[in-house]
């Protein structure tokens, strides 16, 4: 039994918001690899992630995937899509077992009358989009190296955590070109590995890397993404 008043976001609604919550939301149960729903798929519900891990991807008209961002327990998935009464604008992937609570819709704007609710979907859908554009900059600005590099200075304990095919996903590179350019920090001196333990040995060259090696800079760089992807 999963107890609304310990998830974060619903911390401080009246008794009767818990109890209407309650009454209302499915509990359901998801093993890895399962989707949750495909970009594109009608929106019922706001999705409240209980327990483990997702993937949110777009996959562009070429059939290829964009990697957006790795989720959490617990988070909230398809706010957007709640208030614009629009399909999921992106897929939602298990990368390991879950359980999600599906909450309605109209609930949900039934719920934002309550200011601690309201300034919990703020919060939300404000991380969403620093998400999105920091997506649209590593696409649009960052050259492959670059991207590696950057990843490399901000997270690279996610080395150890992670597999090496699920790091270039994440940097939308294919396995191949990941391996490459992690073989060439390491032939340059600039990083070594070892039991999956990444340690930077010349921080001052990677950071140079990110702040030289850029593919250009650009001027609506939320039009160019969509152009090299496809999405026009």
């Amino acid at each position: 039994m999963y107890n609304i008043k310990d998830i974060t976001y619903f911390k401080g609604l009246s008794t009767k918001s818990y109890e209407k919550i309650n009454d209302r939301l499915f509990i359901k149960q998801y093993n890895k690899d399962s989707i949750v729903f495909f970009e594109g798929d009608s929106s019922e519900y706001l999705y409240i992630l209980l327990e483990g891990k997702v993937n949110m991807y777009k996959t562009t008209p070429k059939g290829s995937k964009i990697h957006i961002d790795f989720l959490d327990a617990p988070s909230l998935i398809g706010e957007f899509a709640c208030f614009e009464e629009m399909p999921y604008p992106a897929t939602c992937e298990f990368i390991t077992n879950g359980v999600v609570g599906l909450l309605p819709f109209k609930i949900v704007k039934e719920l934002l009358s309550e200011q601690d609710f309201s300034l919990s979907i703020i919060r939300s859908l404000t991380s969403k989009v620093m998400i999105l554009s920091a997506l649209v900059h590593k696409e649009t600005v960052l050259s492959s190296e670059a991207k590696v590099a950057d990843i490399i200075l901000r997270q690279n304990t996610i080395f150890s955590r992670l597999k090496n095919s699920e790091i270039a996903s994440m940097l939308n590179l294919t396995p191949e070109t990941f391996s490459r350019i992690l073989t060439k920090f390491k032939k340059e001196s600039l990083i070594s590995i070892s039991n999956h333990q990444l340690i930077i040995i010349d921080r001052d060259r990677l950071i140079t890397l990110v702040d030289t090696n850029k593919i250009k800079e650009c001027t609506d760089c939320i039009l160019q993404f969509k152009k090299e992807h496809g999405f026009d």
